[in-house]
């Protein structure tokens, strides 16, 4: 019963939906005036063809029945009220002058049950109600009456649903295309962040080791020449890990549909060949890494990569640095990551603690990577003021639930 009346009231809207596409053109007062032609003309037919010669007056009140339908949809009660007081004064002087379907009646009580307010509704159902009862003159002509009129304010009622659902229809679907379009403007903010903070530390990386090994090379190839050809070597890898990890990122970029799945996913293995490049450019590096027994999260390690790869950038550009070391540990559910170094570091300020330590665009991106990993991550001199030091400790498993909840 239920699919019944559902596809039957789908018909409905169906049938609505075309007729007022069709009309969507056609002035309302242009359509209204030639419906109330059509009434006033049932109207007077139905005056010439009684058996009874009226006067002139009866006719008029007859048109006049019409007159106030073109107004119908901005005053629908008052349209309506109109048409009935004038069909009163028809239904006294000549009852059997009136249309066995009064057209303008129709007219009416339908735009008040569909436009008008909810006590106009309700008034003018009471109005039916009675008037139907006590004005006809034979139990059919009551019956008849109000299955007209009932019928009719039942259909316009009905309209008026039909016209509040594709009102909330449309108000939904208006909210779900703004949040959508909220929601694909955040992902792209984030993926352009997300590829900003990748193609700095690439790039920032691989052109600071160039430009040491590419000053040191000059220096050392008349005295040295063994060790100017491993510089100009280091020069040559560093370029090419460049370029590849470039076009892992740039390939994401021009594939269609391509996901986070696709994204470069560097490993805390491939740590060894960034520390042994940095080693090649005159720092020593004690590297220290978690056993292969313990699998971590693929985000993690790829933020931890991350993380040591700039700190170690920052080591070769900024620090001056003879040593440094690289300590990633497992601790429970935590990944810890340590770097420091011996170089000149960053003199202490009594009104700023390290964890205040804010640095240039590198350290901000190793804060922003260990945060949308659930973590954290501070940066800044070491207590002594003999070097640098950045921790960061990112969490595992069930862990990373609770940091980024708490976030």
């Amino acid at each position: 019963m239920d699919a019944v009346v559902a596809n039957w009231t789908a018909g409905v809207a169906r049938w609505t939906a075309g007729q007022r596409r069709r009309l969507a053109g056609v002035n309302p007062y242009v359509l209204d005036s030639l419906l109330a032609l059509f009434s006033a003309a049932v109207s007077f037919w139905s005056v010439w063809n009684d058996q009874v010669a009226r006067p002139w007056w009866v006719y008029a009140l007859a048109i006049g029945t019409a007159v106030p339908l073109p107004w119908r949809r901005r005053h629908p009660m008052s349209v309506a009220a109109a048409s009935g007081l004038v069909s009163v004064g028809v239904s006294v002087a000549a009852h059997s002058s009136m249309p066995q379907i009064p057209v303008y009646a129709v007219l009416a009580v339908y735009t008040v049950a569909d436009r008008g307010r909810e006590w106009q509704r309700m008034l003018l159902l009471a109005i039916l109600v009675v008037s139907n009862i006590v004005g006809t003159h034979s139990a059919d002509g009551m019956l008849f009456s109000l299955l007209l009129t009932i019928g009719t304010f039942v259909f316009g009622s009905l309209v008026r649903e039909l016209r509040r659902l594709a009102r909330v229809e449309a108000e939904r679907a208006h909210e779900v295309g703004l949040r959508a379009a909220s929601d694909a403007a955040r992902a792209v903010a984030e993926e352009r962040g997300r590829i900003a903070r990748e193609m700095h530390d690439i790039l920032a990386h691989a052109v600071s080791l160039m430009v040491v090994q590419a000053e040191a090379g000059p220096v050392v190839v008349r005295s040295d020449p063994e060790r100017a050809i491993r510089t100009f070597d280091t020069i040559a890898d560093s370029g090419r890990d460049a370029m590849v990890q470039l076009r892992r990122v740039l390939g994401v970029l021009k594939e269609d549909g391509a996901g986070p799945q696709l994204a470069p996913q560097p490993r805390l293995a491939e740590l060894a060949a960034v520390a042994e490049r940095v080693r090649e450019a005159g720092v020593r590096v004690r590297l220290e890494l978690p056993g292969p027994e313990r699998a971590l999260p693929a985000d993690v390690e790829a933020t931890a990569f991350r993380i040591v790869q700039e700190a170690l950038t920052n080591v070769v550009k900024h620090a001056g640095a003879g040593a440094a070391e690289v300590r990633v540990t497992g601790a429970g559910e935590v990944l810890e990551v340590l770097v420091s170094d011996d170089g000149q570091g960053v003199r202490p300020r009594a009104d700023r603690a390290v964890s205040d330590w804010s640095g240039g665009r590198g350290l901000v991106g190793i804060r922003e990577r260990a945060a949308a990993c659930g973590g954290r991550a501070e940066a800044g001199p070491r207590a002594d003021g003999t070097g640098f030091l950045v921790t960061a400790r990112l969490p595992l498993g069930a862990v990373v639930l609770v940091e980024r909840a708490r976030a």
